[in-house]
């Protein structure tokens, strides 16, 4: 995202954007990648709603999140595109607030991967995931990218 101090992310959390809603897919490789045709759109506050539920020391994958959605909700999957917007959205607004905060830095990209999308960038997530206990290594030589290591020990568990 891009001039995030002119923007008001706890409006654009209130958003519905016509969601939650389902849509049917019908692009064969799509539908062999996710497992289905049904895929559903979960509301913005939902991710946020969700992330605020992540206890200290635990952490959840923004996967784990669409997964959690497909089956509340009698989906095949819940789509990735908006999934990962939302959760950007939940974190910015998080930071704007003064109280009600959500932890945002516990949600976690793919295989435990740092989000360099959050407020103040990997180091700020990175700082706050070590406060909590996590050790966070470094891959990659050129496309340098961090994880929790072991994170899935500590992935928080939806009901």
């Amino acid at each position: 995202m891009a001039n995030e101090d002119k923007k008001d992310f706890n409006a654009m959390l209130q958003d519905n954007k016509d969601m939650p809603k389902f849509q049917i897919i019908t692009d064969v490789k799509s539908i062999e990648k996710y497992g289905g045709n049904k895929m559903y759109f979960a509301l913005p506050i939902a991710y946020d709603e969700v992330m605020k539920k992540i206890p200290y020391g635990k952490v959840i994958t923004v996967g784990k999140i669409r997964e959690f959605f497909a089956k509340e909700n009698d989906a095949d999957f819940t789509e990735p595109i908006t999934a990962g917007i939302f959760v950007s959205i939940a974190a910015w607004a998080s930071h704007q607030r003064l109280k009600d905060k959500t932890p945002y830095w516990r949600t976690l990209k793919a295989n435990g991967e740092l989000n360099e999308k959050y407020p103040g960038g990997i180091q700020a997530q990175k700082v706050r995931l070590e406060a909590e206990g996590h050790i966070i290594i470094q891959k990659g030589r050129k496309n340098i990218r961090y994880y929790v290591k072991d994170y899935e020990n500590f992935l928080f568990e939806m009901d």
